[in-house]
């Protein structure tokens, strides 16, 4: 089914986990005509972009002034990609890079950075500089899959989120790009096991259960997937969301 691929697609949750100075980024399917990924008020959201825009303003000024500041930069970056000004990031971290060219901590945001702009090839030679096989670090794992997957090399991305795992066993937010990948290789019952996983750890967050949801409408357990979405999100954001997938899978119940 050339839906399966396409939604699957739209859906692959990056694991940016500690991008720049902290937190877990994890992305997700979305709804439709909203960029929320959990529930919250309006004030809430309206507060938040706030704290962010004045994050963005500070940290823009100590850039500014000094442009080959490590610190600067990143937390710089970050504020712009919670303000999804995702090509100014990528374009402040390409500039840490090159005064940071062996700092694996600005590779690891850079790479990141990269996904965020859709520059999947330049993403992946950056992110494999940005560990090394002794030190391997998760979250780096994680993004490394995400990049395979969007190259469409799909075994190569599980041999990554499986290491990952090895390392963070249950992390739900690479079980969610793991299960996603399973969605993308065409392995739906695979992809249902490992986010029913993800979704039932105690940090899985409404992203996680978004993506359990997507995995299940796909394979037309529509009932399942409202039931899913329910759970961490309210009322007028699930109806939305479920009428988006009935319309898209031509699927009723």
């Amino acid at each position: 089914m050339v839906f399966w691929r396409a939604a699957a697609v739209s859906a692959l949750a990056l694991s940016l986990g500690g991008c720049l100075s902290s937190g877990d980024v994890t992305g997700s399917i979305g709804l439709i005509g909203s960029r929320k990924t959990e529930p919250q008020t309006q004030a809430t959201a309206a507060r938040g972009e706030a704290e962010w825009r004045a994050a963005a303003q500070e940290w823009g000024k100590h850039y500014e002034a000094r442009p080959t500041d490590k610190q600067a930069a990143l937390n710089y970056a970050r504020a712009l990609r919670a303000l999804d000004q995702r090509a100014q990031a990528a374009a402040v971290l390409q500039q840490a890079a090159l005064h940071n060219p062996k700092d694996q901590e600005v590779l690891a945001a850079y790479g990141k950075a990269l996904i965020d702009v859709g520059r999947f090839k330049e993403a992946e030679g950056v992110l494999a500089r940005a560990h090394t096989p002794d030190k391997p670090d998760w979250r780096v794992l994680s993004a490394q899959g995400t990049v395979a997957d969007q190259l469409g090399d799909h075994a190569v991305a599980q041999r990554f989120y499986l290491t990952a795992l090895k390392i963070v066993p249950g992390e739900p937010s690479v079980l969610s790009n793991l299960g996603l990948s399973y969605a993308l290789s065409k392995q739906p019952a695979e992809a249902e096991r490992v986010l029913r996983e993800a979704a039932a750890h105690p940090r899985a967050d409404a992203r996680v259960k978004q993506n359990l949801a997507l995995v299940l409408a796909l394979q037309g357990k529509m009932a399942e997937a409202e039931q899913v979405l329910s759970q961490s999100l309210p009322p007028s954001e699930v109806a939305a969301y479920m009428a988006y997938l009935r319309q898209t899978t031509g699927r009723r119940a």
